[in-house]
């Protein structure tokens, strides 16, 4: 067992007259459970999950951790098998009764975590949004893109994960064929994807092409002008920051394509 000090806020009158006993007695020291802590933060573990090597860390921390390159368990140091991380359910469970418990004492329960949003499910979006845009389904789309701005905002993670299994260039391709058919029509569905595309823009030429393509500019230069339904400055911003990244994109590809032939 481990000693971490957690003191409950208590408001000092401006008189600096000594607190009122009871009030005072609030603020202890708690008693956590080694076990609960995260063995790389010391914090108290929200979303506890399990390495191959059997330790539990907290799942942000062990991100991190692991996002830096490193391959070996903090703990042990041993070589990680897979970086799959299991979901500690019953330890969670664990700290929220102990959260409860200590309530009185200023301890919030720690929240039920969201399951985080896989590869696979990205890719069965990619591929609805696909058949969606084939169809030229607008109400489908927006659902999409609805659902993906929301995985994304739930964890830094999510956001890796969703713009690292193509949701750019699914995006790139939906937002070059509704520009295609109609800007004034679609502009509400077209600002929502160029939302997307600012964080999770596409890193191939293809998709990059379907941006820049003659339908893509026409309506990214009409945004930036606040043109078509629901103009705003961030719609502007966001049409300025994709006309940066394309060019930017050409550039690199021709650079490369010159490399090549050079070769």
């Amino acid at each position: 067992m481990t000693c971490f000090l957690w003191q409950r806020r208590r408001n000092r009158n401006s008189t600096g007259k000594n607190p009122d006993p009871k009030r005072a007695a609030l603020d202890t020291e708690l008693t956590i459970p080694t076990d609960f802590r995260c063995p790389i933060s010391l914090d108290l573990m929200k979303d506890p999950v399990s390495l191959s090597t059997g330790i539990t860390y907290d799942r942000d921390s062990i991100e991190r951790w692991l996002d830096s390159g490193h391959a070996r368990c903090p703990v042990t140091n041993q070589p990680l098998r897979t970086l799959d991380q299991i979901p500690n359910h019953a330890l969670r469970k664990m700290i929220q009764e102990w959260c409860v418990d200590n309530r009185s004492l200023g301890v919030e329960r720690v929240p039920t975590p969201r399951v985080p949003i896989s590869p696979q499910e990205v890719s069965d979006i990619c591929a609805e949004m696909r058949d969606a845009t084939e169809t030229e389904n607008e109400q489908k789309c927006r659902e999409l893109v609805a659902k993906i701005k929301d995985s994304a905002c739930e964890s830094e993670r999510n956001r890796r994960c969703i713009s690292s299994n193509g949701i750019g260039a699914a995006s790139a391709g939906a937002f070059e064929a509704f520009a295609r058919v109609s800007v004034e029509k679609h502009s509400v569905l077209l600002r929502e994807i160029l939302s997307v595309l600012t964080w999770a823009f596409p890193q191939d030429a293809e998709g990059c092409s379907k941006v820049g393509s003659a339908a893509g500019l026409r309506c990214l230069v009409r945004f930036l002008g606040g043109g078509g339904a629901g103009g705003s400055l961030s719609s502007r911003r966001d049409a300025a920051l994709r006309h940066k990244s394309i060019f930017d994109s050409f550039n690199t590809y021709e650079e490369l394509d010159n490399e090549a032939r050079d070769d």
